[in-house]
């Protein structure tokens, strides 16, 4: 298109039609830093090493109905990259509060929708919490674009722009390539049996019934919490799958079902029996498009046995069911349905969110960073968390990233639902302690 403009995909344009007073579509994530940050020298790296990827400086708008991509004057990084005060004495209690309601603030529409908030005191050094919305990219992208950011010590020059198309190893999805099947199919035949694939799961799909009544479930409002747990060694997590013969997926994956039967038996809730299912994000980009922006994942419907309490029985259901998700079209079918929810009245797209919404009881996101300690603006990074916003009537959501050696949990979740994520996320190491140990009372009997 001229003048500056870009026709938005249908992909994108369902995620921008998708914000709701009670459930915001942003992305936000937060970096803990050892030392100081430097407000102009952030605004600097922000300058060559983010706003080098052209689209963080266009707007998202509609032409004549169609959603595109304006270009706009230079992004003002006055706005775009401010300053926040912590009341003193600034723990991660008072960072925490700080997300949560950041999450549960829309971004300034008159803007391109991107902020990064600079907390210049936090501990001994500083944080950093970044808000993007999820129309301009996924996860996955996001990870690129991190990594783009920042460096592998803190004299790294930032003359070097990094190339919008260069690639990272860490920027690759947790289940693979996904199902690229499409662009390898060669035949009619192999096409028409795909699709016919496709059919049949979205038939299957939208015949799931919908999740059980818990407090997980019900109402949501505009507030949102956030929480952290502490993290848990990358190796002792590996270790553990090794020792079991599943992967460190299903480890984390069980980790996250132990917490919340936990959670759910807690709040009284009676759990034998009962599974809930999420929603998990499953990249399919292939290796040589990880630098590129946009939406391209779809969605796996995981079932998480929460009412199991034995971790080692848990741990192989969690794997059980993971391994019966491996070559499914499910992934591919919800990226298609997505891209036609892009193009379809508002009406249309919001009862299709919800009726995929009913279905499951929060939504886990699963990312990879990088293996080894990263610096920004010449501080480094000491910790990265990180929270997608759940589509429609879903009311939790829980990451997990790998970071320099280490897993951290993450929980985002409406007030309503889940007044205090702290407790909840303390419950991940616990739960990850129970499995390791059942692993090495196991080990020690044979």
């Amino acid at each position: 298109m001229s003048d500056g403009r870009e026709l938005m995909s249908s992909v994108d344009a369902a995620w921008l039609h998708m914000d709701r007073p009670t459930n915001p579509m942003i992305i936000v994530g937060v970096m803990v830093f050892d030392d100081r940050l430097e407000l102009e020298r952030v605004r600097r790296t922000i300058a060559t090493r983010f706003l080098c990827f052209k689209r963080f400086r266009a707007l998202p708008d509609q032409d004549l109905g169609l959603p595109i991509w304006r270009a706009g004057p230079e992004p003002d990084l006055t706005a775009h990259v401010v300053p926040v005060q912590l009341p003193a004495p600034a723990g991660r209690r008072q960072l925490e509060d700080l997300a949560s309601r950041l999450a549960s603030e829309p971004l300034d529409p008159g803007r391109p929708l991107w902020q990064f908030h600079v907390v210049e005191r936090f501990g001994t050094g500083s944080a950093l919490v970044i808000r993007v919305h999820h129309c301009y990219a996924d996860g996955m992208a996001l990870v690129h674009v991190v990594l783009s950011m920042t460096a592998a010590d803190s004299r790294s020059s930032l003359k070097r722009r990094p190339r919008e198309v260069e690639s990272h190893p860490a920027a690759r999805g947790w289940l693979g390539r996904g199902m690229d099947f499409v662009r390898q199919a060669g035949h009619v035949n192999d096409l028409a049996r795909h699709a016919l694939g496709i059919a049949v799961e979205a038939a299957r799909v939208i015949g799931l019934p919908d999740e059980p009544v818990t407090s997980l479930r019900g109402a949501i409002g505009r507030r949102k919490r956030a929480a952290w747990a502490e993290p848990l060694p990358l190796e002792e997590v590996r270790s553990v799958a090794r020792a079991l013969g599943i992967s460190i997926n299903d480890v984390l994956m069980a980790t996250v079902a132990g917490a919340l039967g936990a959670h759910l038996r807690e709040a009284g809730t009676a759990t034998d029996g009962l599974t809930l299912r999420a929603a998990v994000p499953v990249n399919l980009r292939s290796p040589d498009a990880a630098a590129e922006l946009g939406n391209d994942f779809g969605l796996v419907f995981l079932d998480l046995p929460v009412g199991i309490k034995d971790p080692l029985e848990r741990a192989y259901a969690v794997h059980d069911a993971m391994t019966g998700l491996k070559g499914s079209y499910q992934p591919v079918m919800t990226l298609g349905l997505l891209a036609a929810l892009g193009v379809m009245p508002g009406g249309v797209e919001n009862a299709a969110i919800d009726l995929l919404g009913a279905k499951v009881s929060a939504v886990v996101s699963n990312v990879p960073g990088p293996a080894e300690p990263r610096y920004l603006a010449g501080r480094r990074i000491v910790q990265q968390m990180f929270w997608v916003p759940q589509s429609g009537g879903v009311g939790v959501g829980i990451s997990v990233l790998s970071y320099a050696g280490q897993v951290q949990f993450g929980m985002i979740a409406d007030a309503r639902r889940v007044p205090n994520p702290r407790q909840v996320v303390r419950r991940f190491g616990h739960e990850f302690e129970q499995l390791l140990l059942a692993v090495l009372m196991a080990a020690a009997e044979s």
